[in-house]
């Protein structure tokens, strides 16, 4: 498929309402994260640890509103690794020689991961401290 093909299709999808905009909507979607899935080993291990997690928050949650945290949480962090890929991926089009704020674009999404992981930690470790000290 030629780029302009390719672009005027997507420009084409924007214009749908509806279903009509909702199915490739989430045929792109689709193929982003089998994309990431494919390129990123970061993506791959916080989806285990989703997988992991979903089971042993439903076990450990004492309330509904616990079990969501702790589910959320591990979402939240594969958001922001979506967020962080998209920004390499369009960073490395640009090019691949060193650039300064290309460095920095990276490091900083880079940094929102890791900020999001401290976050996913902090409900984690106080959902199950609450959990062994009211007992």
């Amino acid at each position: 498929m030629s780029v302009k093909k390719q672009h005027f299709s997507e420009v084409k999808a924007i214009k749908l309402f509806g279903i009509k905009r909702l199915i490739p909507a989430t045929q792109n979607s689709l193929k982003g994260i089998k994309a990431v899935w494919r390129n990123e080993e970061a993506f791959r291990s916080e989806c285990i640890l989703l997988a992991l997690a979903i089971p042993i928050a439903l076990w450990l949650g004492e309330t509904l509103i616990q079990q969501i945290l702790l589910i959320v949480s591990v979402l939240f962090v594969i958001v922001i690794e979506l967020l962080n890929s998209a920004i390499e991926t369009t960073i490395n089009r640009i090019g691949l020689e060193r650039n300064e704020l290309s460095g920095m674009a990276k490091d900083i999404g880079s940094a929102a991961v890791l900020v999001s992981l401290i976050i996913m930690a902090i409900i984690w470790c106080t959902i199950l401290f609450g959990i062994v000290f009211s007992q």
